[in-house]
């Protein structure tokens, strides 16, 4: 992904500097200049020195043999032997007369030469191959099916297929074709094409991943065929190769490809479409694969509507962020959010059109409809969609006697619990106090109720209801609870997505009872539970966080809340196949986040259960486990930040962490019970990754950061001494140390907290701290150094924060546009301050510091954040840095000021003159 991904990226960069499209109408055409750029000179050059970094340029297992066909391919070249790009998967480096291993400079460069970045001049470069070959190896096969052989002609044959499926794509010529063929071809052609697309191509296919997911999501959207004649959808007619899509692209890595790609809002709309058809029909028609398995329109929409529900994740809308357990505004992504943003690639703009990406975009949008996309197109979608923020919202409620809801919850609760016979008792009398509806061991639902997909989920909150209430009250045991909700699964696999929904939102709510996950009646995670409270605190132990204890007494065995109990119960129930691991995806990630917000430790004891049951995620299912930890308190949060500073400037005296700083010690490389002596402590910066988005209440963070920063400072000043006889080397030793830790402060600041934690950073924390009295004891010993290093520090915080959220230019982003104002409420406190209207606490030295400082990082850095400054603010500030003698800064601030600044600039060139 990072090599399709970065040469893409690249690329629109060269495009954008080299493109000059010049409107010319000259015999009635359009006329586009292009023009040289440097940035591919530089790009060559860069690349061209690469391949003396060679420590660095080791490939990871994974790619070992693609850099190796990269180099192979090279050496061919400059040897004149032309062969198809089928033939290197049957050539080892074994085999080859001289040495051909290939390193990341081969697949970068080869990747170069894909985007047209580069051409095969490049494999002449000096030390990119290591000699040249007379002829191939004797052993290499002289026909071997794969792309050259398929864009020759060669049929379709499986052997063909499996070749296709396994070897990514070299070129866009031969991905389309493929496209064609299923577009246009046999259904069971359809069915083999969209295999192939889903195969090595889209996963491994770095030089033509875009087009890879670009005819993937318009096969999505297939064209009405002009001899269709039929009443139901023509969609219904592409079920099968529709099918084989949806299965290829559920992993949660392909998701992550198109979300890199942004084509997330297209293929939400191509899924609502499906969902829209095929959850609307009655399940009475299926379909045979070519595997010889059996699908019917509740499987494709099952595989459709879980896979949407995975793009929420992947295209989050900027967040506003909130103060405590306040939700913050539009930070819910919703269905109207993702068409919005796939409408808004419809819009051809001259200046959105000079951006490739944006090109890229467009079309992806217009090849499936050139009109823009409601909700309300969809209205099975938006009834239920309404039913799951209801259901989050208040308690379930609205299921009345008689209507096609109540008759559709009776016909799932007697397919769930047949094989149950307790006379006159029933599953929804317990909830609902119905007497009417049908009981506990009645044989007459026994057959699957034939409903359309949307009837069923509306139901089914109102099913899991029932079923969660009768065992409450004993009518059900855990078992036959679990045994029924995975029976309703099975019969229609998009429902653990709404059994998923109600769960969450009971537990959240906090109003039923605990239950003892003892092994009798509930799965016991007694078994590992120790092991993992001492891994969690292997992990933790760099950190300095106390874990509690997860040791439970005899009296009172572990306990989850009856809704988590269940959620939990149902999900080990699954198997580990690929088939179920679509849904586990789904489900996964909801049991983790609700478990972590439960009371400790709900979480550890969810890792246990699973662990039993898949040993090979124990690492994942530990360390989300000791995530939590943080979750249910501040303290440990500013501990575990303190341990990022700590570690990220050497300070860390533990022995877990290397002293040496840096960024290996913040993030550190990795973890997991396969490292040499097992689990081991993570580093802090990768446990602060996973814990940041699960803070409530970010706002504590602005006091937090800056009291963590000062700190820092005064530990770099006397921990960390460095010997001179005049104390030059030392101060300038320190201030570079003092601004990693600054430039690691403002990346947690706008991190966490975004654009609303930034903005109150500028409008109340500094002006706050400043205005307020510091003392240490340790300030007696170090003069005047460490509260100057506490200003720069400030001011380096300021201005990089600043700049992560507003961008240094003048840009029209929504951020952007809020610059002045913020800025300009601080620069105000900064010249109130310097005019003696406002009195300042800190230590002058360190306010001195902050101005002049902050002030200069603008001037350099900067320089239309000033542009955008009144000029009477501006001309203030520096009648205050005069009488600091700052004369120098003072006048650097009026000259980039603007024209309007001219004045007070040639006042003060005159009064200093003189």
């Amino acid at each position: 992904m990072l090599l399709s991904i970065t040469t893409l990226v690249v690329a629109d960069l060269v495009e954008e500097e080299e493109s000059v499209a010049v409107d010319e109408f000259e015999y009635g055409l359009e006329i586009k200049h292009r023009i040289s750029g440097k940035r591919r000179m530089d790009l060559i050059f860069s690349l061209q020195n690469l391949h003396e970094y060679q420590s660095l340029l080791t490939p990871p297992q994974s790619v070992i043999s693609a850099a190796n066909q990269a180099a192979s391919k090279a050496m061919m070249f400059i040897s004149g032997i032309n062969v198809g790009t089928a033939y290197f998967d049957s050539i080892s480096t074994m085999d080859m007369p001289i040495d051909c291993s290939g390193t990341l400079h081969h697949l970068i460069v080869e990747s170069c030469i894909a985007r047209n970045l580069l051409d095969s001049s490049a494999y002449l470069w000096p030390g990119y191959v290591n000699g040249h070959i007379n002829q191939l190896p004797h052993n290499v096969p002289t026909e071997v099916p794969g792309w050259s052989s398929f864009l020759k002609g060669a049929s379709l044959t499986p052997a063909m297929i499996n070749a296709l499926v396994s070897t990514p794509a070299s070129s866009f010529a031969e991905i389309e074709k493929v496209f064609e063929i299923a577009c246009k071809g046999s259904n069971d052609e359809r069915i083999a094409g969209a295999t192939i697309l889903c195969g090595a191509s889209l996963i491994r296919g770095w030089n033509i991943q875009e087009h890879t997911v670009y005819f993937i999501t318009r096969l999505l959207s297939p064209p009405v065929l002009a001899d269709y004649s039929e009443n139901e959808s023509h969609l219904i007619s592409y079920a099968p190769m529709l099918n084989v899509l949806l299965v290829g692209i559920a992993p949660v890595d392909c998701v992550q490809i198109f979300s890199l790609h942004g084509l997330v809002p297209e293929l939400a709309g191509s899924l609502m479409t499906i969902c829209q058809v095929f959850g609307s029909c009655v399940p009475n028609i299926s379909w045979t694969l070519t595997t010889g398995e059996e699908i019917s329109a509740h499987a494709v929409f099952s595989n459709a509507f879980a896979l949407l529900l995975k793009l929420w994740r992947f295209n989050h809308p900027p967040v506003e962020y909130g103060v405590g357990d306040v939700p913050p505004v539009g930070s819910q992504l919703t269905p109207e959010y993702l068409l919005l943003v796939r409408n808004s690639h419809l819009i051809s703009s001259e200046n959105s059109l000079k951006d490739p990406n944006r090109r890229r975009l467009a079309r992806v949008a217009c090849s499936s409809s050139s009109k823009p996309i409601f909700v309300d197109s969809f209205p099975k979608l938006k009834v239920w969609y309404r039913q799951h923020l209801a259901c989050i919202a208040s308690p379930l409620t609205g299921l009345v006697n008689g209507t096609p809801v109540h008759h559709t919850v009776d016909a799932l609760l007697n397919m769930m619990f047949r094989k149950i016979n307790r006379g006159n008792q029933s599953v929804a009398n317990v909830a609902s106090g119905s007497s009417n509806s049908s009981r506990l061991g009645s044989e007459e639902g026994y057959l699957r109720p034939k409903l359309p997909a949307w009837d069923i989920l509306e139901a089914v909150p109102f099913v899991a209801d029932a079923a969660l209430t009768a065992c409450a009250h004993g009518r059900l045991s855990p078992r036959e609870l679990c045994t029924g909700l995975k029976d309703l699964a099975d019969y229609l696999p998009a429902t653990l997505a709404t059994i998923v929904s109600y769960f969450s939102a009971e537990v959240t709510r906090g109003v039923w009872k605990s239950v003892f996950m003892n092994g009798t009646d509930w799965p016991s995670p007694a078994a590992n539970l120790s092991s993992v409270e001492e891994q969690i605190k292997k992990i933790l132990a760099a950190t300095g966080v106390d874990v509690p204890s997860l040791a439970a007494g005899v009296s009172s065995p572990a306990a989850l809340p009856l809704p988590l109990a269940a959620f939990v119960s149902l999900t080990i129930t699954y198997k580990l196949d690929k088939a179920s691991q679509r849904f586990l995806d789904l489900a996964g990630p909801a049991l983790e986040t609700l478990a972590a917000g439960c009371p400790w430790p709900c979480m550890p004891i969810v890792a246990s259960l699973w662990t039993q049951k898949a040993k090979r995620w124990s690492d994942f299912l530990v360390f989300s486990a000791s995530r939590t930890v943080f979750l249910h308190s501040n303290d440990a949060v500013v501990q575990l930040l303190r341990s990022c500073f700590s570690a990220t400037l050497g300070l860390n005296t533990s022995c877990c962490i290397s002293s040496n700083g840096g960024i290996g010690a913040l993030l550190g490389h990795g973890f997991g019970s396969h490292f040499n002596g097992g689990i081991s402590p993570v580093a802090p910066g990768i446990l602060y990754l996973r814990v940041y988005r699960s803070i409530r209440d970010v706002m504590f963070l602005r006091e937090e950061i800056v009291s963590l920063l000062m700190q820092t400072v005064e530990d770099i000043v006397c921990l960390k001494p460095k010997k001179s006889k005049y104390g030059h080397a030392s101060f300038a030793a320190a201030l570079t140390e003092v601004k990693v830790a600054a430039s690691l402060g403002a990346s947690v600041v706008f991190l966490t907290g975004g654009l609303g934690l930034v903005q109150s950073l500028f409008k109340e924390t500094l002006p706050s701290w400043f205005m307020s009295i510091h003392r240490s004891e340790k300030e007696g010993n170090r003069g005047g150094i460490l509260p100057m290093l506490r200003g720069y520090a400030l001011a380096y915080l300021a201005a990089l924060c600043g700049a992560f959220i507003w961008g240094i230019d003048s840009s029209l982003s929504a951020a952007s546009k809020r610059r002045p104002k913020i800025l300009g409420c601080h620069m105000e406190f900064l010249a109130s301050a310097l005019d003696g209207k406002i009195s300042v606490g800190c230590d002058p030295a360190t306010w001195h510091a902050y101005v002049s400082g902050f002030l200069s990082l603008m001037v350099r850095c900067t320089p239309t954040w000033i542009l955008e400054l009144n000029v009477e603010l501006l001309t203030r500030l520096c009648k205050g840095l005069r009488q600091w003698n700052e004369n120098e800064l003072a006048l650097a601030l009026l000259g980039v000021g603007g024209h309007g600044t001219m004045g007070s600039a040639a006042e003060m060139i005159i009064e200093t003159e003189f």
